[in-house]
Order: C-alpha cells, then sequence, then structure tokens
C-alpha cells in the first residue's frame, strides 16, 4: 500500500502511477477494438484509426510486409483479410513490455503490446495510441500486426522445448542423432542455406526450433570465419544491445563494441548450442530447380574434395548484405603498377603495409577503417581516393542516435517491433529531424572534412547516413578515429575526377602530379546479391528474383525476406539487428510452403 506524504513526491512512486495508468488506459482501448472485431465492419474497425493513421501488417493479415495508410485504405485491407484471418482472443500482452506513455517519431502516445490468435497460429501486435483527438478517444496512430507461430509448429522453446529423453538405452544417445543428423546420409533436407553467417544461422535456428530439417553450407573452414578474416582492428560500429542473437544473449560482462574475433567465436558456439546442421569447408557448385518435382538440385562440394548432390524444396541465399561478389572497377594502367593491387575482400590488416606507400580507392566505412588500420600501423604516407559524397557521422554522440531504443534494460525483441512500426513517410521525417541534429552536433568534424578536400552528402532529401545504408546498402561512414586523421592532415584525401591512370610507381592525376604507391586496394563494394545467385544459379533464376536490397513499391527491402518471383528461392540478409527481426517471417514463410498453407499471392 502506497502511504501518503506531505513531503516531494517519490519518483519511483510517480513512476509506479504513471505506469499503472497507462496500463488501465491501454486495457480500456482494447475493450474498442474486441468491439471492432465482434463487430466484423471493416469500417467500424478503421473508424479505431486517426484520420492520418497507419496499419503495418508483417504476415498475420496479408501473408506479406504491408503498409496501410488512411482509414479508407485501411477499411479495404480489413475488408479482404478479415475472414482469412478470423482474429480472436485479443489481449493486453504479459510477456512484452507493460503499455506507458512514450515519445516517438515527435509525437507522445500511448504503446503497448497484444497477443491474439488468427486462423493461421498466434500473433502480436504493437500498437501507438495518440491521446489528441478532440473527442478524447484514443486513436491508433501506427498499428503493428504480426504473426509469430503456427499453429500445431510453435517453436520448442521454455515450457516446449525438448524432454532431453528422445534416446533409450541401448539405442542413439544425444551424440550419435547430431553425428547423424549432420551427415544427411539417410535423407534430404527441407532446407538449404548458403552461407553460416548471422543470417543463414539465425534463420536456422529459427527453422529447427519450428522442426524443419536445415542444411547450411559455409565456404569457410570454420563458422564465423566471414568476420575472423575481416581486418585486424574491426570492432562493431553500434552497441551490443542491438545485436544480439535470439534465444542466445550476449554475457552482460560483454563490452558495448564487440570486436570482430569475439563476435565470430560467438556465432561459432551458437551454432552448436543450436544444433545447426552447418557443412563447413563446403561450396554450392550449382543449383537447378525441377519444375516438375518443385525440388532444387544442388551441387556440393564438400571439405574433403567430394562432391555430392543434395535436393531440396526450398534455397536460401545467405551470402551476407551483398553478394560476395567484388566490383572492381577498370581502372586504366591497372596492368602497368608495379605494386600490390588488391580488392578489400583481400585485406587482411594493416601489419602487412608498415612503411609503406598505400592508396586506399572508396570512402565508404571499409575504406575509412583500412586507411585507418594502415596508417596506425606504420605506413609512411596513406591518401583515400574518394569518388563520391560520403555521409560521416560521429560515433558518440550521434552515431548512436539511430539506436537508442535499444538498452540493456529492454528486450530487444520488444525494440524490434517498436523499430519495425514506423511507415515509410514518419521514417523520411524522423530522419530528416536526426540528420539536422547530428549535423549541428558534427558542424566541426563536417567542416573540418570539407576543408581537408573531403565531400559530405546527407542524401538529397536530407535523410541522412542511415537511410542511405537502407537505400544503397553503402556511402557512408560512422566515424571511429579516421575522420580526425583526415583533418589533421595525416591521411590525405584526393578525388576521383582528378586521377587520370595508374602507372608503375603509383597513381598519376590529371595535373600530370603522381601519388608514389606501393600498395593499392580498391575498397570499392560488391556487386547485388543478384550477380552472385547469377553465378550459382544462372541468368534465369538470377533475372527472375531480381535485384536485392533498396526499398521496393511498399518501402520494404527489395526481394529480401520474403517470397520472391522465383519459387522456393528465398534471400536472407542484413545486419545483426536485422536479421534476428526478419528471420522470424522468413521462417514462418517457409514452414507455412511446406506445409501447405502459403497464399501464392498477397491476401491485400
Amino acid at each position: 500500500m502506497i502511504k501518503e506524504s506531505s513531503g516531494p513526491a517519490d519518483p519511483a512512486v510517480t513512476q509506479l502511477k504513471q505506469d499503472l495508468e497507462a496500463h488501465e488506459a491501454f486495457a480500456a482501448w482494447v475493450e474498442t477494438l474486441r468491439d471492432g472485431l465482434a463487430n466484423g465492419q471493416p469500417e467500424h474497425l478503421a473508424a479505431l484509426f486517426d484520420p492520418d493513421g497507419y496499419w503495418m501488417d508483417y504476415l498475420a493479415f496479408t501473408w506479406r510486409y504491408r503498409t496501410f495508410h488512411g482509414r479508407a485504405e485501411i477499411a479495404d485491407a480489413f475488408g479482404r483479410t478479415l475472414e482469412p484471418a478470423r482474429p480472436k482472443q485479443v489481449e493486453v500482452s504479459t510477456v512484452r513490455a507493460r503499455p506507458r506513455i512514450a515519445r516517438r517519431s515527435g509525437v507522445d502516445v500511448l504503446e503497448g503490446y497484444l497477443e491474439y490468435e488468427t486462423a493461421a497460429g498466434h500473433g502480436t501486435a504493437y500498437v501507438r495510441l495518440r491521446l489528441d483527438d478532440p473527442s478524447g478517444t484514443p486513436r491508433i496512430w501506427i498499428m503493428l500486426t504480426t504473426l509469430q507461430s503456427l499453429r500445431g509448429f510453435e517453436h520448442r522453446v521454455g515450457p516446449g522445448r525438448p524432454k532431453g529423453r528422445e534416446h533409450e538405452v541401448g539405442r542413439e544417445n544425444w551424440l550419435d542423432r547430431r553425428v547423424r543428423e549432420q551427415q544427411f546420409a539417410d535423407r534430404e533436407p527441407e532446407v538449404i542455406i548458403i552461407g553460416a553467417g548471422q543470417g543463414g544461422l539465425v534463420l536456422g535456428a529459427r527453422l529447427r526450433q519450428m522442426g524443419v530439417d536445415v542444411l547450411i553450407v559455409e565456404k569457410n573452414a570454420r563458422v564465423g570465419d566471414n568476420w575472423r578474416h575481416r581486418y585486424h582492428s574491426l570492432t562493431l560500429h553500434n552497441e551490443v544491445a542491438t545485436n544480439t542473437l535470439p534465444y542466445m544473449p550476449y554475457p552482460e560482462t560483454w563490452p558495448a563494441f564487440l570486436p570482430k574475433d569475439k563476435l565470430a567465436h560467438w556465432l561459432e558456439s551458437y551454432a552448436e548450442a543450436m544444433e545447426l546442421n552447418v557443412w563447413t569447408g563446403a561450396r554450392v557448385l550449382h543449383g537447378e530447380r525441377d519444375d516438375d518435382t518443385g525440388r532444387w538440385r544442388v551441387r556440393i562440394r564438400r571439405d574433403d574434395g567430394t562432391e555430392v548432390v543434395k535436393t531440396t524444396p526450398h534455397v536460401v541465399l545467405a551470402t551476407g548484405a551483398h553478394s560476395g561478389v567484388p566490383h572492381v572497377p577498370d581502372l586504366p594502367g591497372a596492368d602497368d603498377f608495379a605494386g600490390s593491387l588488391l580488392h578489400s575482400s583481400q585485406f587482411r590488416g594493416g601489419r602487412d603495409y608498415e612503411g609503406k606507400r598505400v592508396v586506399v580507392f572508396g570512402t565508404g566505412s571499409s575504406a575509412h577503417d583500412i586507411a585507418q588500420d594502415i596508417h596506425e600501423n606504420g605506413a609512411s604516407a596513406v591518401t583515400m581516393i574518394q569518388r563520391n559524397p560520403t555521409a560521416v557521422i560521429s560515433l558518440d554522440p550521434c552515431g548512436t542516435m539511430v539506436y537508442a531504443a535499444y538498452s540493456d534494460d529492454r528486450d530487444p525483441a520488444d525494440v524490434d517491433f517498436v523499430q519495425a512500426a514506423t511507415p515509410y513517410p514518419i521514417l523520411e521525417k524522423t530522419y530528416q529531424w536526426l540528420t539536422r541534429k547530428t549535423c549541428e552536433l558534427d558542424r566541426d568534424l563536417i567542416a573540418g572534412l570539407e576543408a581537408a578536400g573531403f565531400r559530405t552528402d546527407f542524401e538529397p532529401d536530407g535523410t541522412g547516413f542511415h537511410m542511405k545504408y537502407l537505400r544503397k546498402g553503402g556511402g557512408y561512414y560512422i566515424n571511429v578515429g579516421c575522420s580526425d586523421l583526415i583533418i589533421d592532415g595525416q591521411i590525405q584525401v584526393r578525388q576521383a575526377t582528378d586521377v587520370d591512370r595508374l602507372v608503375a610507381g603509383g597513381v598519376r592525376m590529371q595535373d600530370g602530379s603522381q601519388l608514389d604507391a606501393d600498395a593499392v586496394i580498391l575498397a570499392t563494394g560488391y556487386k547485388n546479391q543478384q550477380e552472385g545467385i547469377r553465378l550459382l544459379f544462372e541468368d534465369e533464376v538470377a533475372d527472375r528474383v531480381g535485384p536485392i536490397w533498396g526499398f521496393d513499391e511498399n518501402h520494404v527491402m527489395r526481394n529480401l525476406w520474403v517470397r520472391t518471383a522465383q519459387d522456393g528461392f528465398w534471400v536472407m540478409g542484413g545486419a545483426l539487428m536485422e536479421a534476428r527481426l526478419y528471420s522470424t517471417y522468413l521462417a514462418l514463410q517457409i514452414k507455412a510452403d511446406l506445409e501447405g498453407v502459403l497464399p501464392q499471392t498477397a491476401l491485400a
């Protein structure tokens, strides 16, 4: 019982009262939602939304990623989906964060989570209610509905976990079963995932918990080598709370910014702990689909040199945020250069360049990190060649602002809903506001770079570095020290338009001067993932799938995490946070297709 006091209000007591009031207000609003569902009239449900409201759906109603804006569009979407979805048993969530008053995208809202059932399975919704309606009635500003599990194929976690007594005396024990499972000598996989980076592993873990038999093929000798083999000084540029993996959160003792080798070891441990069937040192040589049987024939070279063919109804390309096919520009004079010329994918660390003169083509994140690593390892001269303007922001305070919602005291899965529930028009406005703020905070950094001859750019519409990432997959740098070296003149910057050609001793400029170089490193990025598909599955499949990454007409990533135009072919990609979030929905679609319940087309 809270006792009255004549002294100042206890902040903890005040917060408790606010939390209770928020919960009561949200629970009262849920009654109106239940009434709307019971009424069954799409217009009645649409009236619960603000006139400028948004309904976002991840599979629960539409079986796709869809956004509907305004009451008329929302009513039309409900009209097409209510009957097949049959939502019921809507309750305030007891497993997610409690309802609370929060400020989102500059608007004060009452936000909370719902749990519900549909014809397909169990769902979770995240709702933001505006409290400024003249009637005093809370209205939905944004509602994100999601499907979280398929009925009859729920995730085997918590109370539903395996008993561990599946073996009997005289029969297979756990280790026997694991060895047999990993060999795939007696069966064909239901899914083949190409790539055991974070995307492939997390998707494999999700599918396994749904009872799907998955083979993951990894070309490197060990799981995690895709991180181990990157340059020596690499650490992640966003904090650990943003990057945790499902089922296995990082230890609380870990550093805020993960070193690449620590992450690599964790991924290897993750694959073992989650009992994932990974063939390491194996390479997919070719794949083709038999349209008559609906199965892929995938030819794989094992680590011992033997080749096997496995068939499967589903193939997932999970080779990272890019194709793995380096983009190597045609530099005039490349054959004349007497020094070392390599793509950044071949760069292993700055120690090899002590005392050397190095030119780095590119000014994206990798180019900056490589230039800094080489400089700090004693290179005699480092010059960066800038092809395009680059968005640069400080790590602290600006770089962490995009991920500020993630913190050690909040479940990242809860925050994922908050991040996902941002319709594109609001995302644009939010990033424009954020970019104005970061540019003001970083005004000295930006001015210093410009004075050093480095061109900056924050997108034509002012949406900044993270929108560059979403639209283009690159073109930005979060400063962890390289920008300071540029401003101080310790790393030089020249523009690509001033370059004439490579010559034996370095880079000749348009004015006839020469940048002497012992090594040239091309930090020029990678080709679109579509080209990786083309290498393994040939033109017809690649052309059918189409380009990958960047926003599509529904403002979700193009051909990622969703059924593509090629039956049975899926693409998993993105950073750690995106892998955690979208692996749920990709796994659900694949499992639904295996069970024959995934519609061929979106319901709305």
